[in-house]
């Protein structure tokens, strides 16, 4: 049996195993930087397998590196398990919450991780039926959603010996992730004033919501003045408790996208140049909680060209009339334009041709080539930051109804089902081929590294993280 048969096999044999871990997880939703269940889950699986466990790494308890194996190359595999608030729901295609209000799988992260710890244990065992060396990293990443985890993991060095990485996403497609994503910084802005009451005695205070609102117009005007791809969203989190009190204290949190790190920088020197100015107008004071940020996506075209083949070599996702038939009901509930988007964003998203007619199957089998510049997301991810240290590719698989929302109690409906769970099986599948490559071909793995030292140009990586700044 060769290493590819043995990869496959292990997967298609340990299919109810991964699908039962899928659901533990689906069934335990918990938030960024909570999600105990999940990583203790994960990491007694792959301790039991041999793994060597370091925990809390980046300062997060719900953290984890698995190692096995030793010396170079040192290949690593990201896995996710972070929920969402507030999206709580059962495997049906209505809304029916488990629990009101409380967390659920909304990104598919309980499928993400899942099918990474399968991938590493897959090649795992090709490694040992082969005599190979070399050395097999999962990292148990947590707070994807708040773009925490891997950032925090990053500025203490854990991936800084990889050789490559490798990743994925649940979606509504099958193909490569080739294209980049914008960098990003979150922080919060925190206006100090002096209560008063403010009506007999509104001269005593000083509004620290006044100091908030103020700095929104500064930014608003800000706008005009910034690159077209650049984007700025916040929401004021506390703004007083009753229009007769004198607010003081108040906060504003902001998100400051762009194409690349730099330029989130100088946007981000300009907003804190309205926070100071913003806090003069208002006779308030201020102080910034940074709380998390990242940088922009690089691909790397080889490892997303090994991706690509596996995934079509391998080209066995299958989904049953009764779940076609679950995703067309769920399809239903979408709101309008949502099936039309997706839809034209799966044409955009591949040189091969897209007949009209496949807008109809609301499960998409096929594996879609990717074009080599694949343009920027609107989205951010920490994934940017491994990138930016080491080789980096990821894949994403049907694990979804097309059309399907994001963030949405449709999709996790969709990740608690056997759609999700085969889309997640492929997946592993993927990822351990590749991974398989890059471990045992020396000519792909210093392919892909002569193109990550030509896209850095010298660039190193410099945490984007203030010094002192701790996950929250």
């Amino acid at each position: 049996m060769n290493a590819t048969d043995t990869i496959l096999s292990y997967l298609d044999d340990q299919d109810e195993k991964l699908f039962y871990i899928a659901k533990d997880i689906w069934d335990h939703p918990q938030i960024a930087l909570e999600e105990t269940y999940a990583s203790k889950l994960l990491s007694d699986e792959l301790a039991e397998a041999g793994f060597t466990i370091e925990h809390g790494v980046g300062q997060m308890e719900t953290a984890f590196v698995a190692s096995w194996g030793s010396g170079k190359p040192i290949i690593g595999i990201l896995g996710e398990y972070d929920a969402l608030p507030g999206l709580s729901q059962d495997l049906a295609t209505q809304i029916t919450p488990l629990e009101e209000g409380g967390p659920g799988h909304g990104c598919g992260h309980n499928l993400f991780g899942t099918a990474c710890f399968g991938a590493a244990m897959a090649l795992k065992t090709a490694m040992e039926a082969e005599g190979i060396a070399g050395t097999i990293r999962f990292y148990g990443c947590p707070a994807e959603e708040t773009l925490v985890g891997k950032t925090f993991m990053a500025r203490d060095g854990v991936f800084d010996d990889l050789d490559a990485a490798l990743s994925w996403h649940p979606g509504e497609t099958n193909g490569v992730w080739a294209g980049s994503s914008l960098a990003m910084n979150s922080f919060k802005v925190n206006f100090h004033g002096v209560a008063s009451h403010a009506g007999v005695a509104p001269e005593m205070g000083r509004s620290a919501l006044d100091g908030a609102m103020l700095m929104d117009v500064g930014v608003n005007y800000l706008r005009e003045h910034t690159i077209q791809e650049s984007r700025i969203h916040s929401v004021i989190t506390s703004g007083g408790q009753a229009p007769n009190v004198v607010p003081a204290y108040a906060q504003i949190w902001y998100f400051v996208r762009a194409p690349r790190r730099d330029q989130v920088e100088e946007i981000y020197a300009r907003m804190l140049d309205i926070a100071k100015g913003a806090a003069l107008m208002s006779g308030t004071t201020y102080d910034i909680d940074f709380v998390t940020g990242c940088y922009e996506l690089l691909s790397n075209r080889v490892i997303s060209n090994i991706l690509l083949e596996k995934m079509k070599g391998v080209d066995d996702l299958r989904f049953s009339d009764q779940e076609r038939a679950f995703a067309k009901e769920l399809q239903q509930s979408f709101p309008t334009g949502s099936l039309d988007h997706a839809f034209e964003r799966a044409k955009a998203s591949t040189p091969d041709p897209v007949d009209s007619s496949e807008i109809e199957d609301p499960l998409w089998e096929r594996v879609l080539p990717h074009h080599q510049d694949a343009g920027i997301s609107p989205g951010s991810t920490e994934v940017g930051d491994v990138s930016q240290i080491t080789p980096t590719g990821q894949l994403r698989t049907t694990c979804w109804p097309l059309g399907t929302p994001p963030h949405s109690w449709q999709t996790v409906a969709s990740s608690g089902s056997s759609i999700g769970f085969k889309g997640m099986l492929f997946a592993a599948k993927g990822l351990a081929l590749t991974a398989y490559d890059l471990m045992t071909k020396p000519e792909l793995l210093a392919a892909a590294q002569a193109e990550f030292e030509q896209d850095q140009q010298g660039r190193k990586y410099v945490s984007p993280l203030p010094d002192g700044t701790v996950p929250h």
